[in-house]
């Protein structure tokens, strides 16, 4: 299944806030994933089976690490405004008490999350890889990993940290199969041959 993109041109000179109005109070899908890549609002369908296997086992390990006061949240938005982006990560590990001081009822700052990881679709690789990425560089996300089944070479995963700008450094890659290691203040390591691939 694919995305749907819907362009919304907000009228004045609050296209931001706007947007994010439109995004809150529309009547989206139940179960889809609506988020707003580069100004555009984009409705994709719930993850694959695959999807959500590779989301249970990270998740499974991030709170093994984590701090008791730190959650790991599947659905929750974060709001990135200079790049005109309300993204959804598949997941997102911050602070609990984030939640209720964002100021917002539906969305963080990206800028409090301590790591957030994506999980590539087919139809919203490209999103994930190249957007999303420069997106949470931009906010100041510490950690990003990219889990990418569609790569061109073959099922990857790659750890993005020390962002500056819109740009990470590549801290770690490896495919499908590899042990992969995660930093402090993580310290695990991911058994990824229980991945499976597309």
């Amino acid at each position: 299944m694919s995305a749907l993109g819907v362009r919304h041109e907000p009228r004045g000179g609050d296209s931001w806030e706007a947007l994010v109005r439109l995004w809150e109070e529309m009547d989206w899908p139940e179960g889809c994933k609506v988020e707003i890549i580069e100004g555009v609002i984009t409705v994709t369908p719930p993850p694959a089976n695959r999807h959500a296997l590779i989301a249970a086992e990270v998740t499974r390990d991030l709170y093994s690490a984590i701090p008791d006061d730190w959650g790991v949240f599947q659905r929750q938005s974060v709001a990135i405004p200079a790049c005109s982006g309300m993204f959804i990560p598949d997941l997102l590990v911050l602070p609990r008490a984030v939640l209720l001081e964002s100021g917002s009822e539906y969305y963080v700052p990206a800028a409090a999350a301590e790591r957030v990881s994506e999980i590539t679709s087919l139809s919203n690789a490209s999103h994930d890889r190249i957007v999303k990425a420069a997106g949470y560089a931009q906010a100041g996300v510490p950690l990003y990993l990219l889990i990418d089944g569609f790569a061109p070479g073959g099922p990857t995963v790659t750890l993005y940290g020390e962002p500056s700008g819109a740009v990470y450094r590549v801290l770690r890659a490896g495919k499908f199969g590899d042990v992969f290691r995660i930093p402090a203040p993580f310290d695990i390591e991911l058994d990824t041959s229980v991945f499976p691939t597309p």
